[in-house]
């Protein structure tokens, strides 16, 4: 079922990396954070528990997935994992690989800066990511078959 109006159910919601039939994984173009992924569920539910016991396991063994590449790939300090959906009511799981210079850490993505960007870095992180998005294709590829 797909909603009116529900930009994930209308568009892919950021540079498609893989797509399943239950599910695809994005890179989100946010501003200080290149490494940031989302798992999106295809079919719209706005909550976790709106799937089956099965589309859940489905669903977290993929968020498992992208963090366990993006840990290999990125070496990052920390690997942020969040559902939220307040703003966008559309089952989605952001990924977000975090390292103690970027201007948020260790707060949320989406509290206030605790520092200046580091564009330096960032863009460090951001020239590895075809090969990362590479990695993620050939993995995801391999679960769903």
């Amino acid at each position: 079922m797909l909603v009116e109006n529900c930009p994930l159910c209308a568009t892919d919601g950021g540079a498609l990396i893989w797509s399943g039939e239950k599910l695809r994984v994005i890179r989100a173009a946010e501003a200080g954070f290149p490494a940031f992924y989302r798992v999106v569920w295809n079919e719209h539910a706005a909550e976790f528990s709106d799937l089956s016991a099965a589309d859940r396991i489905v669903c977290m063994d993929a968020v498992a997935l992208v963090e366990r590449v993006l840990r290999e790939q990125l070496a990052p300090t920390k690997i942020n994992l969040a559902a939220l959906g307040n703003m966008v009511a559309h089952l989605h799981w952001h990924v977000i690989a975090r390292y103690d210079w970027d201007s948020h850490f260790p707060a949320s993505v989406w509290a206030a800066a605790q520092r200046e960007r580091n564009e330096e870095r960032e863009a460090e992180i951001a020239r590895q990511l075809p090969q990362v998005d590479e990695v993620l294709q050939k993995a995801l590829a391999l679960w769903a078959a």
